[in-house]
């Protein structure tokens, strides 16, 4: 479990194919401080095992899945990534319950500066509209954010310059492919209203 606060932003040393995925290898000091293998990461949002570790250098295992359904298979040498470690069971819960689990990718469709903080308008894959509500919360990238606006086929959010500065959003460009993933709560109110729901 994760909170979508980014701890730091990590760069990618390599992004390797094997079968049947492929191996990470990201530089990152702060947090290869206090880390070990078995460890939980997320990677913009995505939740990997750490496999290996050497100094900053953390390696991780991608499976065909986590490939086909996020935006890591983009990665190259150079891209910049968020990372948060797992939530320990003392910490502070300061964005939402974000699970590391992807459920589709995106693409942006507007980053602009407006008064000194910036929009970020991203498409709404219609499967998943459901899943979103005006001031609920999203996971852009592993990021916990607000959502500011929605239309029939996109969804807004804004971002504050510490956001900016401190995520891989510092990079953000318009059609660039992100992470998502829709708030869980959301997601278990469907089921068991589904669960209760009048048979036809």
């Amino acid at each position: 479990m994760f909170t979508g606060l980014i701890e730091e932003v990590g760069s990618v040393l390599s992004i390797r194919a094997r079968e049947p995925g492929a191996q990470l290898e990201i530089a990152a000091p702060l947090i290869a401080e206090n880390i070990h293998t078995g460890d939980s990461v997320a990677v913009n949002g995505c939740c990997l095992t750490l496999s290996a570790q050497r100094a900053d250098q953390l390696t991780f295992d991608l499976l065909g899945e986590t490939l086909a359904r996020t935006n890591l298979k983009m990665l190259k040498r150079d891209s910049s990534v968020n990372l948060e470690r797992a939530l320990r069971g003392d910490g502070r819960l300061g964005g939402h319950f974000v699970q590391g689990h992807v459920d589709c990718t995106s693409r942006v469709i507007s980053f602009e500066q407006r008064r000194g903080d910036h929009r970020l308008a991203v498409e709404l894959p219609t499967e998943f509209a459901r899943y979103i509500a005006f001031k609920g919360s999203i996971a852009i990238d592993g990021i916990s954010l607000t959502i500011a606006e929605i239309s029939s086929q996109s969804f807004a959010v804004w971002i504050v310059p510490h956001t900016k500065r401190h995520t891989n959003l510092h990079h953000a460009k318009v059609g660039e492919v992100v992470n998502l993933e829709f708030d869980i709560l959301a997601k278990y109110v469907e089921r068991m209203l589904t669960a209760y729901a009048p048979q036809k």
